[in-house]
């Protein structure tokens, strides 16, 4: 759920006393006032919501200003007027036309490529396209090297020239817990597993591709999980988009947030199930559909839903929110539905030994029916699993597509998430699992603190290492991510359709790879592109209290 025009930016409703549900304070920060000190204690209670919550929650969507939000609907209608006539001179063939289009003899044939659909992307897309698919060529770690490439008709092809910019600060990858690098223990067990296995299994699960390394994995995930049992896979996203429509079909139905992944979207689609959107993250929301479901059953023959699954993420990876876990297996338990929850940004990265938003929140894994989650962000691989009951693996074993028909999981990609896995774990004798969490959750409230106070609208929760910095208006989006690329920091700049049309954003993903040095060269570049485009748009800024001892977590706001 966004903000509602003229409302303040937290997404729970005030209470009669000013305070809002949570703990939350509005814009998610504490007031210096006395009051506000002496009742401290007061919104903490709050926060615990009746025992839900064991530590504060705050999370922080300043509302966009009026003025930035009828400038960015100018630019995009701007925008669009010309491309329509660019369209109109590309149709006389006045301008050259790029884009796929219909051979001439196919000109009476149905549409293949839909014209009209593609109209952002030919006209708007394509403006910024160079801030996308630039080619990596070294390890994905706190710096890479990237290959320097031109356009000269406008970004519809490129050119390499030849040069690797060095040593580019990397503020864009999901390298959580810094495991994906080309050095030590996790690089040596998986050269070791190449050379025994090779690089492929070349055969399913349930053929000849069940390895003794696929039986490591699997019982590793779900100790290290706190369940039963667990299955893995070859690829994240089919993890979601297949496999859900193996638990729901016709008769069942969905609760999705707004804001869930592509994947679980696909997979809600593909099971046939009813699918019904609450607002992000609103509890309020998802219990009025709950009611519904129970109340009305399906429509026409009012019959009682087979199954009610709700759809949720650990960590929404373009909000930086943090599902409020507590709350959803309340009301899962309360109205007797099911709970799939997609932990793709959390595991590894929240939680004090690194187990995710259960972890995190201290809830006990059994109240969750379904834990998924890959191995692409945290683990440095890929791949993605489940978790959960013996009884639900099992059946997911013969029911699941991406079980029965996909190709198994790379030898040595295992052993890279077992290394990593053991370390997190402390398994490996050493303390280097927990140092990168400790050092994950310093960088992630630090960076925020500090951007924050530079000026900028940053969206989601204090703890969460996906860290969205608000641009708005789309001219800015490609100037971002160039300036940055200028200054020797990669980032990735994100724009509608994959967000709303108003809400353009640069993401940044912390890694505990990152020191201290690298953070404060980022920030100063930061710092210094948002003067020279204008981007600190926040009226909310934060300066450290005076009258209290200081700590990363205390501020005042202050209203410019």
């Amino acid at each position: 759920m966004r903000p509602e025009p003229g409302g303040c930016c937290c997404r729970r409703p005030m209470r009669a006393n000013g305070c809002v549900k949570n703990g939350e304070v509005r814009n998610g920060y504490l007031k210096s006032s006395t009051a506000t000190i002496a009742a401290a204690s007061q919104i903490h209670h709050v926060t615990e919501n009746g025992g839900l919550y064991k530590r504060p929650f705050n999370e922080a969507f300043e509302e966009t200003p009026m003025l930035v939000a009828v400038l960015t609907y100018v630019g995009y209608g701007v925008l669009t007027l010309f491309g329509y006539l660019r369209d109109f001179l590309r149709h006389w063939r006045i301008e050259k036309c790029h884009h796929a289009t219909e051979r001439e003899e196919q000109k009476d044939f149905v549409s293949l490529y839909q014209d009209f659909e593609n109209f952002y992307t030919r006209n708007l897309y394509m403006r910024i396209r160079d801030n996308w698919n630039r080619p990596i060529c070294s390890v994905p770690g706190a710096k890479v090297d990237i290959m320097e490439r031109k356009s000269h008709d406008y970004n519809w092809s490129f050119k390499y020239t030849g040069n690797i910019i060095k040593g580019v600060i990397n503020m864009g990858s999901y390298n959580y817990l810094g495991f994906a690098r080309n050095t030590g223990s996790c690089q040596e067990a998986a050269a070791e597993v190449l050379k025994e296995y090779g690089a492929g299994v070349c055969s399913t699960r349930q053929e000849i591709g069940n390895l003794d390394k696929h039986e490591e994995l699997e019982k590793l995930v779900a100790r290290f999980l706190g369940v039963e049992a667990a299955m893995t896979y070859g690829m994240g996203f089919a993890t979601n988009s297949m496999n859900i429509p193996a638990l729901v079909g016709k008769g069942c139905l969905i609760l999705s947030d707004e804001l869930n992944h592509a994947s679980l979207v696909l997979g809600a689609r593909l099971s046939g199930a009813t699918i019904r959107i609450f607002k992000h993250n609103n509890m309020q929301s998802l219990e009025k559909l709950l009611k519904d479901a129970i109340v009305y059953g399906q429509p026409r023959t009012r019959r009682p839903w087979k199954k009610i699954l709700i759809l949720v993420e650990g960590i929404y990876s373009m909000e930086g929110s943090i599902v409020r876990l507590p709350e959803v297996i309340a009301l899962k338990k309360k109205y007797k539905a099911y709970l799939y929850l997609d932990e793709a940004h959390s595991i590894g990265a929240l939680g004090p030994s690194g187990r995710g938003v259960v972890d995190y929140f201290g809830l006990d894994p059994e109240d969750v029916d379904v834990m998924m989650g890959t191995f692409t962000k945290s683990f440095g691989a890929s791949g993605g699993y489940i978790g959960g009951k013996k009884e639900l693996i099992d059946y997911l074993r013969t029911h699941s597509h991406s079980a029965v028909y996909a190709t198994s999981m790379s030898p040595p990609v295992m052993e890279q998430i077992i290394t990593s896995m053991k370390c997190i774990m402390g398994q490996d004798g050493t303390s280097l699992g927990k140092e990168c969490i400790q050092q994950l959750a310093e960088n992630t409230r630090y960076f925020r603190r500090r951007l924050k106070e530079m000026g900028f609208i940053i969206y989601g929760n204090e703890d969460s290492p996906v860290v969205p910095l608000m641009l708005y208006m789309p001219a800015k989006i490609g100037a971002f991510g160039r300036e940055m690329l200028k200054r020797n920091i990669g980032v990735v700049v994100v724009g509608f359709p994959a967000t709303p049309i108003i809400e353009s954003r640069a993401r940044f993903c912390l890694s505990a790879a990152h020191t201290k040095e690298i953070l404060d060269t980022a920030l100063k570049e930061i710092d210094e592109v948002g003067d020279l485009l204008q981007l600190k748009y926040s009226r909310h800024r934060l300066v450290p209290l005076l009258d209290r001892p200081f700590d990363e977590t205390t501020y005042e706001e202050t209203e410019d």
